[in-house]
C-alpha cells in the first residue's frame, strides 16, 4: 500500500502522509521508496504537507534528508508544512528547522515555493 497521496498544482509536487502515525521501519522504508521516486518526478518544487500526521519516528528524517539532496542537485526546493507539535519537536531537536522551509500552512508553503520557482 502506497504511504503517500501526491498531486501536482501549480508546478509544485505535493506529497501528503497517509499515516498519522510514522513509526514503523518498513513503513519508514516504504516512504522512502517513494519519496525518492515523487523526486524523480518533480518537474518543480517539492512540497511535504505533514497534515494528520501527530507522531514521526526520528528514523524518518533520513529519509527527508535524501529526498532533500536528491531534489537539490536539480535546483528543486523541499518545504514542508502542517507540522503538529510533536512532529515540530523531531525537527527542532535535530536542528533540521534551521535547514528545511517549514511553514504553518499549505497556503503560506505554496506562496513560499510559488516565488522560488
Amino acid at each position: 500500500m502506497q504511504e503517500l497521496m501526491s498531486r501536482v498544482e501549480d508546478d509544485v509536487l505535493i506529497a501528503q502522509f497517509r499515516s498519522p502515525r510514522i513509526l514503523a521501519e518498513t513503513q519508514i522504508a516504504q516512504i522512502g521508496r517513494e519519496l525518492q521516486d515523487l523526486a524523480g518526478q518533480a518537474a518543480g518544487n517539492v512540497l511535504l504537507d505533514f497534515q494528520g500526521v501527530n507522531f514521526m519516528s526520528s528514523s524518518m528524517i533520513g529519509k527527508i534528508i535524501l529526498l532533500n539532496k536528491k531534489c537539490s542537485v536539480n535546483g528543486t526546493e523541499v518545504a514542508m508544512c502542517n507540522l503538529s507539535p510533536s512532529v515540530m519537536e523531531v525537527f527542532e531537536i535535530t536542528h533540521l528547522n534551521k535547514i528545511f522551509r517549514i511553514h504553518n500552512t499549505a497556503e503560506d508553503a505554496m506562496s513560499h515555493l510559488a516565488g522560488a520557482c
